[in-house]
């Protein structure tokens, strides 16, 4: 995977955290354990740029999978039949699947 491709991908996980982020301020009576998942995320999503800058491939990897980790457990409590939005759903979702292709990319 080319160092533009990477761009590209990161740009778009940040994009889906971010917009999951924003799903998580507008929801009222989240689980604490799902918004400090996505909260940990954000967090991880401002560290990645700094990391891919380094050209770290392992430090990348390493990070990917661990917000893959973040992002699965995130859509786990989703599916567990809390009474979440659909926007909140989506979101997370779509954070998820992000975070897979580029982690299965990646390897």
């Amino acid at each position: 995977m080319g160092e533009q491709e990477i761009r590209s991908r990161i740009s778009s996980i940040q994009l889906a955290v971010g917009q999951a982020a924003q799903a998580l301020s507008a929801e009222r009576n989240l689980p604490g354990e799902l918004r400090d998942y996505i909260q940990k995320l954000d967090r991880q999503s401002d560290r990645i740029a700094e990391i891919v800058a380094l050209r770290d491939r392992a430090r990348i990897v390493k990070l990917i999978a661990d917000m893959e980790l973040l992002g699965s457990r995130a859509r786990r409590v989703c599916g567990s039949g809390l009474p979440l939005s659909a926007q909140m759903k989506s979101a997370v979702s779509r954070m998820h699947n992000e975070l897979i292709d580029f982690k299965l990319h990646l390897h």
